[in-house]
């Protein structure tokens, strides 16, 4: 990863505060994004933030909902491109890959929700593109999930093992006190 790496704030909204998630993990997760965007900002390298315009009719992430709000402390500014999608990959459906390629932007690293759904799934895809992809481990959640077979999973447990599954592969996995 070299120093003019883009920051990828993949879906930070309001709507993943809703119970309808069920349990999260990493309650520092919000904090750790903050920490980093602040250092992406200060140090004038891009920020890029992708959201989820959810399709699914009850979803906390609807286009009209106010869970679809990227949230305060990782508004926007002017100079930083916004994407916005309806299925896990930040690049289908978006000018994402083509106004990093623009931009001439190689290393990504990325944070937001969910580890193991669209952070994962856009993680891939990047790699499978050419990208460079680093996940800031403690800069991701997820929630309880439920397996095919009825078995519980934690939310940590769902986390490490998406963490796990792209480590080496897919992705570089880091902490945001080594990146800050």
């Amino acid at each position: 990863m070299n120093e003019e790496a883009a920051l990828v704030l993949i879906d930070v909204q309001e709507g993943f505060d809703d119970p309808v998630w069920g349990e999260r993990n990493n309650p520092d997760a919000e904090g750790n994004i903050e920490r980093l965007l602040s250092v992406w900002r200060e140090s004038k390298n891009p920020v890029i933030h992708v959201k989820h315009d959810s399709v699914e009719e009850e979803s906390p992430l609807g286009p009209d909902r106010p869970g679809n709000a990227i949230r305060a402390f990782a508004e926007p500014l002017d100079e930083e491109p916004v994407f916005a999608k309806s299925v896990n990959s930040g690049f289908i459906g978006t000018d994402l890959e083509s106004h990093l390629r623009e931009a001439g932007i190689e290393d990504l690293v990325l944070v937001g929700f969910t580890t193991d759904h669209c952070v994962s799934t856009t993680t891939r895809m990047a790699e499978n593109l050419g990208f460079s992809p680093t996940v800031v481990a403690d800069a991701t959640a997820t929630f309880d999930r439920e397996g095919y077979d009825g078995t519980r999973y934690t939310a940590e447990e769902s986390h490490r093992l998406a963490l796990a599954h792209l480590s080496g592969e897919f992705a570089g996995i880091r902490e945001t006190a080594e990146l800050v």
